[in-house]
This record gives C-alpha cells, structure tokens and sequence, in this order.
C-alpha cells in the first residue's frame, strides 16, 4: 500500500473558488482571476514568501487553461531541460505553459534560454520565487513577465484551512478532532500554509491512536517541538535561521549573529541572499547612526559575488560582527514609511512655484522658479525657505534618535530649522 502523500498535497486547491488567500489577485474581479478566467494569461513571476499559494496557483492556471503544462524546479533542472521543454513547446498546437518552481535559482545562461521561447510565445511562462524579482531574474526577461506579489496569509485565511483540515483528517481516520487552542499553531505556521498542515498531520498522526484528539497549545508546542525535523518537511527552517541571524544583528549580539550565519553556511545557503539581507539591515537598522555600515555591507555583497566560497565565509563573519556591534537606528526607514502614509492621504500635491523647473519662456513668465533662493549664495550655504507644498509645510518626517551621530544630525537641524521642532 503506497503512502499518503502530505497533507498540503492531498488538501491543494483545483479551483480558484477553493483558492484561500490572495483576494487582491484572485478573487472576484481581481487583476489576475480575470486573466485566468479569459484563458489569455501573460507570462509572470509569482512573488511571495513560502507557503502562500505560489504553486497552487500556478496549477489552478493549469486547470483553467487548455494547454500542455510543463513543470520545472530550477533546484534540479539545467539549459537541456528548458530545451526540451521548448521543443515540446514549440510542436503543441497551442503555446505551452512552463511553471518554474524557485526561478531565482536559475543562473543567467540558464534564464537566457527562456528568452527567445518567451518572446516568441512559444511558452507562457509562470515562475515562482521567494526572492525580489528585480535582484534575482535577468533584466530582459523580468520585463517580458507580469510580477504579482503574493501575501502572507491572514489569520480568518489560516483559520479556514486548519478548519478543512481538521474535517479531511476526522474522515481519513475515523476519529473525533477538536481545536480549542489554535494560538500555538498559527504562530508555529508564521503565515505559512504548508507549515500550518505539516504541523497539524504531525500531531494528529502522533494522537491518532486515541478515539478523541483535542489540539491544545502545550500539546502542540510538545510534539512539535520533539519533532522539527519532521515538520519542517519542506525547507521551512531556512527563513527561521535567517531570521534570527536578522534579529541577532539588530540586537547587537555577534554571538549569535556569527552562530546563524555559520548554520547558513553549513546548510548550503546562498552567499548573495546573506549578503542582500545585511546591505538592507545597513539601512533599516543602522542607517545614519553609522553611515559606514551600509557601505561596508555593500563592499562585503560585491566581494561575496567576485570571490564565492569558502573565502567569503571570512567577509561575511567580518560585516556580520561590524554590524552587530554597531549603533543601531531606524529612524531612516520610519521617516520614509511617514512620508508614504503623508503621500497616500494627500494625494499629489502641488510642489510650490519657486521650486519648480521653468522648462519654457511661458513657465518663466508665469513664475516657475522665480522665487528659488540657491542656497550656496548664502551664508553657511543655508537659506531659510519652504520646500514642502503648503498643505503639508512644516511637517517633520525625520526625527533623529539617540546616538551620537544622529546628535550631531539633530543639533545642525535645531540651528538650521526652527519651524520643524528639533
């Protein structure tokens, strides 16, 4: 008797209407359901982190669409695969769909032989990537492809799953389940579709024995706990460890920051996603408390790129520790995400006239620029003046923290501007 196949292969979606998640993309109306539903889909990337539906997806398409589906994961497949896959192609009477599971793996001659199949329409092609597109999949082909962001899943959409997976196992063993607790399992899942089954079939398999099973938090954590290696089937534990690698940085612990890099390495991570996530930690965390970390971040990605393993071990050790023992400030990433909130409630305001570019004699007539005041014709090369639109004048998106470079920062803005309150 052959064994079950995993509980998040038995429960995965035909349809878009037994599709949990990603309303924005699939549901009623939505961009891409209409794609689908009218049979002409463009080539795309699908973005988003593990476990939201990246594959189901692609396989709903496969269902909806009348075309040979062609499936490629870029962790075992080469150039003569695609090949292959593009003569077929290019013999079937309609074009073919190629979904390319972690396409962000593909290096750039393997992403290269897509090109041509794609342009020609030969192949539609659907890849899927837990990475950002825009670093991971080659400029030529990114820009023949749609990239839809997929989310991670909310907590009514974990519920709904864990509620079909509760009933699909009461009937497969013939037992009663119930879920007073579902705290432990929802922040074990982490968003995560797939781990959220993992975790369910493993305690249900361990309690099966029992005509009545009842899921509490302590019994989850207890068996899962035991059991990591078991429920983490798919890789999962790579985003936990980088993860922590992140906040170990950001807490100013090298210890651990060397100890999560080094359980990276040791797992065959790849070097430039290390690499990227401490350049973005540079600024989200560090930013103008320590100029200096972002450029030593960016040194380290361009030398882990030119050197590769095992020296880079040394560059990425030597900017995980500078990092972490840094001073830390986020006020770089606050001030932009106040400035966005300031944008998405305003609107486009009117930059004001003295600031604007008099392209044409009409433009300088009508006072495009004329009140400009060049700051460098003044003392200190400083002019007081309005930059802001004048519904939003006077409104402070930056507000330096407390380490001795942002001091400094805030004392020149205090002399400079009295009217944002430094």
């Amino acid at each position: 008797m052959n064994p079950l196949p995993p509980l998040a292969e038995q429960l995965r979606p035909g349809s878009l209407d037994s599709y949990i998640g990603q309303t924005h993309l699939v549901g009623e109306k939505a961009i891409l359901r209409t794609a689908i539903e009218s049979g002409n889909i463009p080539s795309m990337i699908l973005w988003g982190p593990p476990g939201v539906g990246k594959t189901t997806l692609a396989y709903i398409i496969s269902q909806y669409l009348n075309k040979e589906f062609y499936t490629l994961s870029a962790v075992n497949s080469g150039v003569k695969d695609v090949r292959d896959v593009i003569e077929k192609a290019a013999n079937s009477v309609h074009n073919a769909i190629l979904f390319i599971d972690e396409i962000h793996r593909f290096n750039k001659s393997q992403q290269d032989s897509l090109l041509g199949a794609v342009e020609k329409g030969i192949i539609t092609l659907i890849g899927a990537t837990t990475e950002n597109p825009s670093f991971e999949v080659i400029s030529p082909l990114l820009s023949r492809c749609q990239v839809y962001i997929l989310k991670n899943l909310e907590k009514d959409d974990l519920l709904q799953l864990l509620e079909t997976a509760r009933l699909h196992l009461e009937m497969q063993f013939k037992i009663s389940i119930s879920i007073p607790e579902t705290e432990a399992l929802l922040r074990i899942s982490g968003g995560d579709a797939r781990r959220l089954l993992n975790a369910i079939e493993l305690v249900v398999n361990i309690e099966k024995k029992k005509n009545k099973v009842e899921i509490t938090n302590e019994l989850v954590l207890q068996i899962v706990q035991q059991n990591l290696a078991l429920y983490d089937k798919g890789g999962e534990m790579h985003y936990d460890v980088i993860s922590a690698f992140i906040k170990s940085i950001r807490g100013s612990d090298p210890n651990a920051a060397v100890y999560y890099l080094a359980r990276m390495i040791a797992g065959g991570e790849d070097l430039k996603f290390i690499a990227r996530r401490m350049l973005i930690l540079a600024s989200e965390d560090i930013g103008n408390a320590n100029p200096n970390a972002l450029l030593l971040a960016n040194a380290c990605f361009e030398a882990v790129n030119k050197i590769g393993y095992p020296e880079s071990r040394i560059i990425l050790s030597q900017t995980a520790i500078y990092l972490a023992t840094s001073v830390k400030s986020n006020s770089s990433i606050v001030a932009i995400e106040e400035a966005l909130s300031a944008v998405s409630k305003t609107g486009d305001l009117a930059v004001p006239l003295d600031l604007r570019n008099a392209q044409t004699k009409l433009m300088k007539d009508i006072g495009y620029g004329k009140e400009y005041k060049y700051a460098h014709s003044f003392e200190h090369n400083f002019v007081d003046q309005e930059f802001l639109p004048e519904k939003i004048k006077g409104k402070k998106f930056y507000e330096p923290q407390n380490n001795q470079r942002e001091n400094e920062i805030r004392a020149r803005l205090k002399a400079l501007w009295k009217k944002y309150g430094y």
